[in-house]
């Protein structure tokens, strides 16, 4: 699931170099705006065909929130 995450994000962000773990904080180390972490969300979403509560996307500050989120949903 890590993997998965981290490559939209490279992708998203067009990050190049960068090293990308589950500390990762979205905005800052990876220099995401809010309208990045939106579009990430909402490819996510698509990816994985499922609906992200806005409560829940509010409690994303790291990449490993993320994939903490999505593998709940297995």
């Amino acid at each position: 699931m890590f993997e998965s995450v981290k490559k939209l994000l490279i992708e998203q962000l067009k990050l190049k170099d960068v090293e990308i773990t589950p500390d990762s904080r979205i905005k800052e180390d990876l220099k995401a705006d809010s309208l990045d972490v939106l579009q990430l969300l909402m490819t996510i979403e698509e990816e994985y065909n499922i609906m992200i509560p806005d409560e829940k996307l509010a409690g994303f500050k790291t990449v490993g929130d993320v994939v903490a989120y999505l593998e709940t949903l297995k």
